[in-house]
């Protein structure tokens, strides 16, 4: 009998999980389980991931692994970019590869505090003691927030991270296969030298159109700020330095002004 008792645990588990989903149809925490079963059980049936696959494409699009790297999300789009500093391109980005997110928390906004499920906007940066070779998710790499400005406006919450799977309870999952290519990016820029790879997180693509759509949003505001970094980036292709200044998003030359602090990693 006791060689049945890990079979007989794991069918009521599951039993219970699925029995769960009549009781409460819409509860975030029931959808988090079946996601979190899924992801473990995809992993388990996943091939090692081929490093030479991905330097033969970051070739054949004129990059190199180790050069560096820059990550920008949109969460209305659900779309993950992954922008790289070629050799000889006078270190102006250019736009490797753009991948779905399978998933993220809550709506568009900044998220406010821990347990509100909502995954977080704005600037943040990645050092290499951010990254979790070892992540229950597979891979993934922490976003440090809450950041100089989330702090500023006294916002709370820990653990939130771009990480492989499709289960989300205030990140920004991208499943395993492609995690295991936006890491491994991201690990050989710090390499070969990137102290920190800037993470800009938008709640849509942020054009004229669409600020319009959303001028009249709670957030509004907030979003004209992340506006200034988006468009500075749009014209220049290189990702600007970020400062708080006064609880308010700066850049470039705006951050060297007295009482102004760098948005920054765990360097």
């Amino acid at each position: 009998m006791r060689s049945f008792l890990p079979y007989l645990i794991g069918f009521t588990l599951v039993l219970g999980i699925w029995l769960g989903g009549f009781v409460w149809p819409k509860s975030q925490g029931y959808y988090s389980i079946i996601d979190l079963v899924k992801d473990r059980t995809n992993r388990a049936y996943s091939r090692p991931y081929d490093r030479d696959i991905l330097r033969a494409d970051l070739v054949a699009g004129g990059f190199r692994l180790g050069d560096a790297a820059f990550v920008r999300l949109f969460k209305r789009e659900s779309r993950l970019e992954l922008w790289m500093a070629p050799q000889g391109g006078g270190g102006r980005f250019k736009l490797f590869r753009t991948y779905d997110i399978c998933k993220f928390s809550g709506e568009l906004g900044p998220k406010l505090k821990e347990g509100d499920r909502q995954s977080p906007e704005g600037f943040y940066q990645v050092a290499a003691s951010q990254m979790n070779p070892n992540s229950r998710h597979h891979l993934s790499f922490n976003l440090a927030f809450p950041n100089v400005f989330d702090r500023a406006h006294e916002r709370t919450g820990t653990f939130l991270m771009i990480h492989g799977g499709c289960s989300s309870i205030g990140c920004y999952a991208v499943t395993d296969e492609k995690v295991d290519e936006i890491y491994a990016i991201v690990e050989a820029a710090q390499n070969r030298g990137q102290d920190e790879v800037p993470v800009h997180i938008f709640p849509f693509e942020m054009n004229d159109d669409m600020m319009d759509r959303f001028s009249e949003h709670r957030w509004a505001d907030f979003w004209r700020n992340l506006k200034t970094g988006y468009d500075l980036f749009e014209r220049d292709k290189v990702p600007p330095v970020v400062g708080v200044c006064e609880q308010t998003y700066v850049f470039n030359e705006e951050t060297k002004q007295a009482g102004c602090q760098l948005v920054a990693g765990w360097g």
